[in-house]
Order: C-alpha cells, then sequence, then structure tokens
C-alpha cells in the first residue's frame, strides 16, 4: 500500500544542501530502501553538511556524514536532469521557486514542505541540537504523511 505513494525518483532541496536536504535524503533512504531514487540539492552549495545535522541523524541511524552539498546547477553540469524526478521536495521557499523555475516546462509535481531552518535559533549545544531535532522530526513527521510507514527492516 505504501509503496504505491512513493514516486520513483525524489529530490528533496532546500537552500544550501546542508542541513534539510541531506536530512531528508537520508531518512527516505534509511525508511524506504530503494523503493525510490533519492537526491538532493540546494540553490547554493556554499556549506559542508551541518555537524549538528549529522549529530541529530545519527541519533535514529541515518548517517549523512559523507554527504556531498551540491547546487541545483552542479546538477545540471553534471548531466541530472531535474525533470527525471517525478517529485521535487522543497524544504524552503527559495529552493521552492527555484525548483518551479528550473521545471517550469516539465510536467512533473513540485511540493512545498515548510520545514524549520535550525540554524541560529539557539545557543548552547544542547538547545542547538534540540532545535535540528525537531527539524529532523518536523521531516520525518512529512516523509511518513507522504509516503507511509517505513519499509519493514528500513526503520
Amino acid at each position: 500500500m505504501a509503496q504505491d505513494k512513493i514516486p520513483s525518483s525524489v529530490l528533496f532541496c532546500c537552500d544550501h544542501n546542508a542541513i534539510r536536504s541531506p536530512m531528508a535524503e537520508g531518512m527516505m533512504k534509511r525508511f524506504y530502501g530503494r523503493a525510490a531514487y533519492v537526491q538532493s540539492a540546494g540553490v547554493k552549495n556554499d556549506l559542508e553538511v551541518d555537524g549538528f545535522a549529522i549529530a541529530v541523524c545519527d541519533e535514529i541511524g541515518v548517517p549523512i556524514a559523507n554527504h556531498r552539498s551540491r547546487s541545483f546547477e552542479e546538477m545540471q553540469d553534471w548531466g541530472d536532469d531535474l525533470s527525471q524526478f517525478d517529485l521535487i521536495v522543497a524544504l524552503s521557499p527559495a529552493s521552492q521557486r527555484m525548483a518551479l523555475e528550473m521545471t517550469r516546462h516539465a510536467h512533473l509535481e513540485v511540493e512545498y514542505w515548510p520545514i524549520m531552518d535550525p540554524t541560529g535559533l539557539a545557543e548552547g549545544r544542547e538547545a542547538r541540537l534540540a532545535a535540528y531535532r525537531q527539524t529532523r522530526d518536523q521531516i520525518e513527521a512529512r516523509m511518513r504523511d507522504r509516503f507511509g510507514p517505513p519499509h519493514a527492516g528500513s526503520d
């Protein structure tokens, strides 16, 4: 049943491909296995994957430490055509605008999930981790709503 809800290819995008979209890419791969081809990108790729994002994903068994940030532009340079994705999930307003602009001639679905950007929301390690966990949990809740429960053996 849940398999029917999962497109064959999904692109998650946010502003820098350093926090929200790598978290979503990692969770999608972990929760749904090979049900979909999953990638992520940012409007820019000027940041490495965030250490707090790595830490809170490690807590739920989602490894993202090896993620390499990339932009929409780099995806195209490397031959990834955005129109090849069945679904683009934008996790920030800027990435939604960019995805809509870059796919305006393609017939594909662009969804906007308003996921909180945890950067700069708290002072101190524990408070910052709490903010990042909130972001992670928002992504997971939206993912379960959209794609169904994680596959057996994936969770």
